[in-house]
């Protein structure tokens, strides 16, 4: 990947963020609910939930059961917006990411799932289907934990705030501390920095092609030690995002 190409792309990024943050008076709570269930759809959909968008909406909006899917299937997403609204209220009290931080939202995504592993640590080795990546092993999970959140607390401000996320996405996915639900936490961790940095919810399509380049783009950074196309494809989906907002806001 070529530098110029994410350092231009981190300058848009940041002309659509002004513009954003010049029509925040019009974004409302209508426009939030859009955003939140279709990423709640989107990164539930990643993980294989077959949900539609409809059908997730009508979940979380309505209460109902859907025929014919598994009553996972209706936690995950009522679970997952949940968690979205609780990185919303964190941000409103200026809260900074720790470990505890990381395990509160791991233990909404997995609430009434896995009662036995929600918000814990994993104490077992696994292997991640697909991957040649194989996650460190569960004795140096902690300290790898301990040794991000500091990292965190230090690097805070001094990358570019899209960068950071991606970055500490990127290092949660490949600790992978949990037993379950370690993208869904890692991509609403990265999703908490880009709120409190001014920006809005980052969507990653679940399609088909989408899922396969956001998962490859992560191979490549644990078996190559190489992160540019990872830093370049979370760019690109944070100002497909700006963009949006800016539609849906009527600022186009």
């Amino acid at each position: 990947m070529d530098g110029v190409e994410l350092t231009g792309l981190i300058k848009k990024i940041d002309v659509l963020k002004e513009r954003v943050e010049a029509a925040r008076p019009l974004l409302n709570k209508s426009i939030l609910e859009a955003i939140d269930i279709e990423y709640t759809y989107d990164s539930n959909r990643i993980e294989g939930n077959t949900l539609t968008l409809r059908e997730t909406d009508i979940i979380i909006n309505k209460g109902l059961t859907i025929g014919g899917k598994s009553m996972r299937e209706h936690l995950e997403a009522n679970n997952h917006y949940e968690a979205i609204l609780y990185i919303r209220d964190l941000i409103k009290d200026k809260v900074l990411i720790s470990e505890k931080l990381i395990k509160d939202i791991h233990s909404i995504i997995l609430r009434g799932i896995d009662r036995e592993n929600a918000g814990k640590y994993r104490s077992l080795p696994v292997a991640i289907s697909g991957s040649r990546h194989v996650p460190p092993q569960p004795w140096n999970v902690p300290k790898l934990m301990e040794n991000l959140a500091l990292w965190i607390k230090e690097d805070l401000d001094n990358l570019h705030p899209v960068i950071f996320a991606a970055e500490v996405h990127e290092r949660i996915a490949t600790i992978h501390p949990f037993i379950d639900g370690n993208g869904r936490t890692s991509r609403l961790v990265m999703n908490m920095i880009l709120l409190q940095k001014g920006y809005t919810i980052t969507n990653i399509p679940g399609d088909t092609e989408n899922r396969i380049a956001y998962y490859n783009a992560l191979e490549k950074c644990n078996i190559n030690d190489d992160k540019s196309d990872f830093f370049l494809l979370i760019a690109g989906y944070v100002h497909q995002s700006l963009k949006k907002l800016i539609q849906l806001l009527g600022e186009e």
